[in-house]
């Protein structure tokens, strides 16, 4: 398969030694060393290595490893129930930890989400509802004060389109969408995030991909609520969507001009779950293996999905929703490294994507007579003998060496 234009970028790069002069003729070390587009898993599994967890150390090294092998982007979970399970006590430390040592390992963080009905701060539910709407406004601002610098992507609300009507559990948001409506709540989200914060990355997140949420999406953006990317959820657990029916998803919401961010991708390696299933979490079973016949299938279909999403180019980033099957969500095998932490077919064909056939390994290249050399390749950072640049458009570039 071709590789997508659009994802390429030329560029001539001027080499210079430490005096500023054209260094003719010579070999030097041209290498990428990450890529423009967010190639995303969420980082849940690493958050106890982070904060140096005595257990989680042993057992998760190796998975940080293969982690940090292939991703650039990483969700951390923000969910109010478990960072702020008693008033006033928020978990900000150890996950500023977890975004710090992602950060320090050149990966991108994203925060998820700063409001949603489920998995609910259990005190809100003592509450008035303007009493609801005033903690969710402080919640957004100190949270995204407390890790900016850190975390400047955020989903902002989560799964709006349900809100109102959600039944399956009590909680405070679901009250105050009903009260208040979609687009006025969404807006007290977005507004606290963005007046905290206004140069961060604004998400609305949702799993139901009919004409309900682009309609919701028409309603904020003429109400002029200013969201700078639209997530969209893919849990293929009742199997994978195909390339037609993906492709015609990302075109009714590449309709609205602002970046797409597949912000929770799911592909399982054993037996997929029945049609009639209408609310994923309905779906409870003992035990949910992976087989060998699945992990062939989510090896070709992880592949297809990701070729997909890469070639069409309103889409900015992909997030994988799990690296291991170990505590995978609902118990499904849909995680890229199997519970004893060996990497699945799937794990190496998305390898084999973002670090081979989309990625620029250390090249050996000879400057010209003045000094310089093309580099042609997906759109990135990259770098001359150690010293980096962007690739980011069809230009000239100056490196310095030694300088």
């Amino acid at each position: 398969m071709p590789t997508p234009q659009h994802r390429l970028a030329d560029a001539v790069v001027t080499v210079l030694d430490r005096d500023g002069h054209p260094l003719a003729h010579t070999d030097v070390v041209v290498a990428q060393r990450r890529h423009e587009f967010l190639f995303g898993n969420i980082g849940f599994d690493l958050v106890g290595l982070a904060n140096e967890d005595e257990p989680a150390r042993a057992e998760v090294s190796a998975l940080a490893d293969l982690w940090l092998d292939v991703f650039n982007a990483a969700t951390l979970p923000f969910y109010w129930g478990t960072f702020e399970p008693v008033r006033g006590a928020p978990t900000t430390d150890r996950l500023l930890r977890a975004a710090r040592w992602f950060a320090d390992r050149g990966v991108a963080v994203k925060g998820h989400p700063l409001a949603w009905h489920t998995v609910g701060a259990p005190w809100l539910l003592d509450l008035t509802t303007d009493e609801i709407a005033d903690v969710q406004d402080a919640r957004i601002r100190r949270e995204v004060a407390d890790f900016a610098g850190v975390i400047d992507t955020w989903d902002v609300i989560n799964e709006v389109v349900i809100m109102p009507v959600f039944d399956k559990e009590p909680n405070g948001l679901t009250r105050l969408a009903w009260d208040r409506g979609r687009i006025p709540t969404i807006r007290l989200a977005f507004d606290a995030a963005r007046q905290t914060n206004p140069s961060a990355t604004l998400l609305l997140n949702d799993f139901d991909m009919s004409t309900a949420y682009e309609c919701l999406i028409e309603g904020v953006l003429e109400a002029g609520i200013r969201v700078d990317a639209l997530g969209l959820q893919s849990h293929m657990h009742q199997g994978y969507w195909g390339e037609e029916k993906t492709l015609a998803i990302l075109d009714r919401f590449a309709r609205f001009g602002l970046p797409l961010h597949l912000t929770e991708t799911t592909l399982l390696s054993g037996e997929l779950m029945p049609p009639h299933i209408e609310d994923l979490n309905d779906h409870q079973v003992a035990s949910w293996p992976s087989t060998p016949e699945g992990e062939a299938r989510q090896a070709d279909e992880v592949e297809r999905h990701y070729r997909t999403l890469v070639g069409h180019p309103a889409v900015q980033a992909a997030t994988y929703w799990g690296i291991t099957d170990d505590g995978a969500w609902l118990g499904a095998p849909g995680g890229l490294v199997r519970a004893d932490g060996t990497p699945k077919p799937a794990y190496d064909a998305l390898r084999a994507l973002v670090k081979d056939e989309w990625w620029l390994a250390p090249t050996t290249v000879r400057t010209s007579a003045a000094g310089c050399l093309p580099v042609r390749g997906f759109r990135g950072t990259y770098s001359v003998d150690g010293v980096p640049f962007e690739l980011a458009g069809d230009r000239e570039v100056v490196v310095r060496l030694g300088g």
